[in-house]
């Protein structure tokens, strides 16, 4: 445990940024979840309007420090792909 006011506070600042990081993260993993599930049971219009939802939360996300814009950028093309197979099929 920290002795020195600063190094306290700089703790407490950590505890609610990785909360906060963890709860954004949560959300992202389980949209994430949703989208696959409509994807797997072959249900265009679900996995359609899932995917606009990630979408939106990677976007907001990934204007802040929680994830980088090209970690976003690589996660919502990589479900693009799959929402084109299911498309094609």
């Amino acid at each position: 445990m920290p002795n020195i006011e600063s190094a306290k506070k700089r703790m407490r600042q950590d505890k609610k940024r990785n909360a906060r990081n963890r709860w954004r993260k949560q959300r992202i993993r389980l949209q994430i979840r949703a989208f696959s599930e409509a994807v797997r049971t072959k249900d265009l219009k679900a996995a359609e309007e899932e995917y606009r939802k990630v979408c939106s939360i990677l976007d907001k996300v990934s204007g802040t420090s929680t994830m980088h814009k090209n970690t976003a950028a690589r996660k919502k093309s990589r479900l693009a792909a799959h929402l084109r197979a299911l498309r094609a099929a």
